[in-house]
């Protein structure tokens, strides 16, 4: 054999060898082997909006709740506004469990069926259709704009949904209704000065464009629910953590119950924590009115409503933000949830058969 050739044949062997390897390499990046408990976590990294439907996270933070039953875990917190910004640092590695909108929970499972899980309710109600005095039916809002929070997120799935239902056209020009998605924040001052016409919005920002800008309701979401119950936020997080880190999620969760204890029994001490986590955070905590308006349109509650998450996976293709259902068996992972809730003395709650796939 020639030089030529054996070097040739030397590289042929190395480049498969290589190949071999990378191949080992992604196989074992995509391994779904469930991981070691690895202890307490060192750290717990949670997501939340400043919203009055994530009170629970409210609460738990201000009041410190977590870090109480957190021991030596050091918890740290990150806003946002909608749910698709949260999933994405979710799945990228930047938040460890986050409360958020079940509609980009879906989203989020679908993205990676083996990486997330939903592991507790918080709220349940708590987003409305406010729009323009005068505005009494849904033929009225043509040619109108309407607020969302963020593209797929939970209200513009509701919204686009309802739109449907009413034979309503999506769009731009007179005989559609223009679905605009913007930041909660921004969304009243684009009210105020006529750029928007309304919104489907959550808490604590119906009820601002209601009592500060003279908005008036026209859907409240809980009356298009069987008994007005439907998931508006729930806790989701990443498996490799819930298995690496078992101890640190039950012990969040401990936390969690706590903090929904505490607005079961004492709603005027959980309303007082809630809007002061609200400034904590960065946003203006609320007036009295808005405050007491909002608070009494959610419900805290740790039932992920399982059973809803079928439907849910459904709207957003009824919505137009899917083009197919996502298949959401195996979403749900409420053991440590009931776990805690025994601890406290409270009900269980049921996983709907969503806990196997």
């Amino acid at each position: 054999m020639t030089r030529s050739r054996t070097w040739r044949a030397l590289l042929v062997a190395a480049l498969a060898v290589l190949s071999l390897a990378a191949g080992c390499s992604r196989a074992q990046e995509s391994s779904t082997a469930p991981v070691a408990d690895q202890g307490p976590a060192p750290q717990l990294r949670l997501g939340y909006f400043p919203n009055i439907t994530h009170a629970g996270a409210l609460i738990g933070v201000q009041n410190g709740l977590f870090a109480q039953n957190l021991g030596q875990t050091t918890l740290s917190t990150q806003t946002f506004n909608a749910g698709p910004a949260e999933t994405a640092a979710l799945l990228g590695n930047s938040i460890d469990l986050g409360f958020i909108g079940s509609g980009p929970a879906i989203n989020a499972y679908k993205q990676n069926p083996d990486g997330i899980r939903v592991i507790s309710g918080a709220t349940s109600g708590g987003a409305q259709l406010v729009v323009r005095p005068g505005i009494t039916s849904p033929q009225q809002l043509l040619g109108k704009k309407i607020a969302t929070p963020q593209l797929a997120n939970t209200q513009d799935i509701s919204l686009k949904k309802w739109l449907k239902q009413n034979n309503l056209p999506i769009g731009t020009g007179p005989n559609a209704v223009e679905v605009v998605n913007i930041d909660n924040a921004r969304a009243l001052d684009a009210y105020k000065t006529g750029q928007l016409d309304g919104g489907w919005l959550p808490e604590p920002y119906a009820s601002q464009f209601v009592l500060q800008a003279g908005a008036t309701q026209l859907i409240d979401e809980r009356t298009l629910w069987p008994n007005g119950q439907f998931p508006t936020t729930v806790v989701i997080a990443r498996t490799d953590y819930v298995q690496a880190h078992p101890a640190t999620v039950a012990a969040f969760l401990k936390g969690l119950v706590a903090s929904e204890d505490l607005a079961r029994t004492n709603p005027d001490a959980a309303k007082s924590a809630a809007n002061a986590g609200l400034g904590a955070a960065g946003s203006k905590p609320l007036p009295q009115n808005v405050l007491d308006r909002a608070w009494a349109d959610v419900s805290l509650n740790p039932d992920p409503l399982a059973s809803t998450f079928p439907q849910l996976a459904q709207d957003a293709v009824t919505a137009g933000t899917a083009n197919s259902a996502t298949n959401v068996k195996g979403l749900i992972d409420v053991g440590p949830l009931n776990q805690a809730l025994t601890a406290a003395g409270r009900p269980t709650v049921d996983a709907a058969g969503l806990d196997q796939k």
